[in-house]
């Protein structure tokens, strides 16, 4: 089925259910298994806030833009491996075979070119825990702050792999903000990383919609939509996949933190 168009021009957010099957959420789920039984984090944990921003200081991170790392969430630090993990990025669909072989399936392919990406390029994968009763929150942001284009081109394919809804953290947009300016970047300067405040006007006025999401719906989201996810506190976990894609017409500037220098940019071929 074609995706509305209309629905995404006017709301910045499109909700594709069932566009995964319950065999492919089990796969990832597994092979996302496979990876942490095997990863050692050694002596330090390198930990991923959405709200301070410190790991931007850490060279583990910041190299990761052309790996496979692992990041803890803040509160959890001395839990075992497996229940204290926010998230592992950013290149699972460049260097991971099962990750790799679901990213550039033809109808995801199909997804990004009716959306209007020409020369769709895979950036960015992200396997998201969400774990239960720790896992945090993430503020208002726009993806295009983190991943910028000239022009903006970046979109995100967010797939939940659990059932995701207000008590486990699910997606919160705020429809149609999409058409407001980038208010800031998140980019390297003078050799570190920073954030420039690009515009101080107020995210527009309107409610938040809950994206609540059925294990398997693909949520699309415009770059320069505000969105953001309440901290879990319930009892179930909220995994999920994330691909950002760009649209490889469009410049890529060198100060955008996530950078690939060994590693080729790649469409769905």
């Amino acid at each position: 089925m074609a995706p509305d168009l209309a629905a995404y021009a006017r709301d910045g957010f499109l909700v594709l259910e069932g566009f995964v099957s319950v065999e492919e959420c089990d796969a990832l789920q597994a092979r996302a298994a496979v990876l942490v039984a095997a990863f050692d984090p050694g002596p330090a944990r390198t930990v991923f806030s959405a709200r301070d921003q410190g790991h931007a200081r850490d060279r583990y991170f910041q190299e990761s833009g052309g790996a496979i790392r692992f990041f803890f969430e803040e509160a959890a630090t001395d839990q075992p491996v497996a229940q204290a993990l926010n998230k592992i990025g950013h290149a699972l669909h460049d260097l991971d075979p099962v990750f790799d072989r679901f990213s550039r399936q033809p109808r995801l392919a199909e997804l990004a070119r009716a959306l209007g990406l020409a020369q769709p390029l895979l950036l960015q994968s992200m396997y998201l825990f969400k774990q239960p009763q720790i896992g945090a929150e993430v503020g208002w942001h726009q993806d295009a702050a983190y991943l910028h284009t000239r022009p903006s081109t970046v979109t995100g394919f967010w797939i939940a792999l659990d059932d995701a809804d207000r008590d486990n953290g699910c997606l919160m947009a705020l429809p149609g903000a999409h058409r407001g300016p980038l208010r800031e970047r998140f980019l390297r300067e003078d050799g570190r990383m920073v954030t420039r405040r690009l515009d101080a006007s107020p995210w527009p006025d309107v409610a938040p919609v809950a994206l609540e999401a059925r294990r398997g719906t693909l949520v699309v989201l415009h770059g320069l939509l505000p969105h953001a996810s309440a901290p879990n506190r319930s009892s179930r976990a909220r995994h999920a996949y994330a691909l950002h894609l760009i649209d490889g017409r469009a410049d890529y500037p060198a100060d955008n933190w996530l950078q690939r220098p060994d590693l080729p940019l790649r469409g769905f071929t």
